[in-house]
């Protein structure tokens, strides 16, 4: 299945954004879908309901570091080039939706927003843009495993 549609359907089965980021990528990663999605269950909400960074944003930086990231901290060149690669996808996310911010990506919902979960309904599914933004990080994630972690020399 494509990672695309895989993480739209973890997203509608009720995992959270960086979950069904994640959880679709879990195979390439090496790791189980349950190791995968509680290894970054406390991201969900902007981080733990805190409505910072997009869950989906930082579901896409913890795949890229598991699959191109780097481990040898005296290895300052694959550091910058991994630190640019985050910066890339960020910007590309920001493209598409203006910002990486939870709270900027909801403002247009009604209310004020909770930072505890909301129960998945279908009226929940219906006015949460949220769907988008996990298909946009595993799509820009996709794009980035064509060009095996490399980011387009023009960016």
């Amino acid at each position: 299945m494509e990672h695309t549609a895989l993480a739209r359907d973890l997203f509608r089965k009720g995992y959270n954004c960086a979950q069904a980021v994640t959880g679709a990528f879990h195979e390439e990663m090496g790791l189980p879908l349950d190791k995968a999605t509680k290894l970054v269950s406390s991201l969900g909400g902007g981080m733990g309901g805190l409505r910072n960074t997009c869950g989906a944003v930082t579901g896409m930086f913890i795949v890229a570091g598991a699959l191109f990231g780097y481990y040898s901290p005296e290895n300052y060149d694959e550091k910058k080039e991994h630190y640019a690669r985050i910066r890339y996808l960020a910007s590309r996310f920001e493209e598409i939706h203006d910002t990486i911010i939870c709270r900027e990506l909801l403002q247009s919902l009604p209310g004020k927003l909770k930072q505890d979960p909301l129960p998945r309904t279908e009226t929940y599914y219906k006015i949460r843009p949220c769907i988008r933004f996990v298909e946009t990080a595993a799509s820009l994630l996709d794009e980035l495993i064509a060009n095996d972690g490399k980011i387009p020399k023009d960016e």
